[in-house]
């Protein structure tokens, strides 16, 4: 007679519950996350070492500041990942405008006081400590065009019903943003919605309507300014290699003699005033000058274990809320991501946009690190795939 412990147990073998849930997703993501902001430190340091030294202040300075952003940052991630998921529907009209306000604040005239022009762009709040709104803005445009998708897609078939309470709202986070003016982060929040509402099934002919009404004005604003000087930089980076295509042209020299195992860590020369913002908006050209082009494709593989492990939480997701949320704040990531190393690469103008979980600047890597707890959030809630949705 068999022993009842021989007896294959009915259905199927599920994981046991544990803090980060059900299934490898959870720890997976964790680890994946955590290895990325070691080398993110890392790599920090020597890119900011010398810039804190010119500052007279210690060769720590900026490893210092980020490291005690990623502690409160992985307490943000507990946070978010043991929050019900489902409370970011609530949430979804509070979170936005507290984020337009927020927006609307730093734009004002008359508060430079709390809100000062640096570099010719008003970003950044000081309250006690200088925080980034558009970076809330990128949660906010998430979560509230997951709960708006699930509430109209059943009206999706019709542009006014369906999408005109997204081309309503949205200009009223994005238009802020590109007074700052931060017309890149502008354009990654508008794709972050954009993204959401096509998963969340509209016709692809309704984004050709939107794309009818938003490439002229594009076009109009990479006519003038700056942003036609790095354009035509980018278009022709031999064209003026010590004015606007200084950055980019530099970045390159970087991850050229980088070659296949790099200069060795702390050896990188760019830093060394040759590229401006080594330590942030240029941080994946001391990757590819220091680790060289293995290290480059260790960096990629990280970023793309996360994508895909976001997306498997996407699909095993309990409802269709879910689903949107780990799609969107996938892509939040994932977007950066590629963004910044194309930058790097000279194959999109610069866009001043972090390298998640790498670059130094602690209102992104909290935003980053409370995704990545969102995504936990709804990982931890997922017992099967879309089949097992009720």
């Amino acid at each position: 007679m068999a022993h009842p412990t021989d007896v294959a147990p009915p259905g199927p073998v599920l994981l046991p519950e544990s803090g980060l849930g059900r299934g490898w997703e959870g720890p997976a993501l964790i680890a994946l996350t955590l290895l990325l902001l070691s080398v993110g430190l890392v790599t920090l340091y020597s890119a900011s070492s010398f810039l804190a030294l010119r500052q007279h202040l210690p060769d720590t300075y900026y490893v210092l500041r980020q490291a005690v952003g990623a502690a409160l940052g992985l307490g943000v991630l507990a946070a978010c990942a043991l929050v019900p998921y489902a409370w970011w529907r609530r949430a979804a009209w509070p979170l936005l405008w507290v984020s337009v306000a927020l927006l609307v604040v730093i734009i004002l005239p008359w508060t430079h006081a709390i809100a000062p022009e640096i570099k010719g762009a008003r970003r950044w709040l000081r309250l006690g400590v200088r925080v980034q709104p558009s970076e809330l803005a990128k949660i906010a445009m998430v979560v509230w065009t997951a709960t708006m998708a699930v509430k109209k897609h059943e009206h999706f078939r019709s542009l006014t019903r369906g999408l005109g309470p997204f081309f309503l709202v949205w200009p009223v986070l994005l238009v802020p943003i590109v007074l700052e003016p931060d017309l890149s982060t502008a354009c990654l929040v508008g794709i972050l919605g954009v993204l959401i509402v096509f998963a969340a099934g509209v016709r692809p002919a309704h984004f050709l309507f939107l794309g009818a009404l938003v490439v002229p004005w594009l076009k109009d604003q990479f006519a003038v300014g700056f942003r036609a000087q790095r354009l035509a930089a980018f278009l022709n980076p031999a064209a003026d290699p010590s004015g606007a295509g200084f950055q980019v042209h530099q970045s390159l020299v970087a991850v050229g003699s980088g070659g296949l195992t790099g200069v060795g860590f702390g050896e990188g020369r760019q830093k060394f005033g040759f590229l401006p913002e080594a330590h942030n908006d240029f941080i994946f050209a001391m990757v590819g000058e220091e680790w060289g082009l293995l290290g480059i494709v260790f960096l990629v593989s990280l970023y793309m274990a996360i994508v895909l492990v976001g997306f498997r939480i996407a699909n095993r997701a309990p409802d269709l809320f879910g689903e949107l949320l780990a799609i969107g704040f996938t892509n939040l990531i994932a977007l950066q991501a590629v963004l910044h190393m194309a930058v790097g690469l000279g194959l999109v103008p610069p866009t001043g946009l972090a390298l998640p979980l790498i670059s130094y600047g602690r209102s992104n890597l909290l935003v980053t690190l409370a995704a990545v707890g969102i995504l936990m959030s709804v990982a931890r809630e997922a017992p099967g795939g879309k089949g097992a949705r009720a």
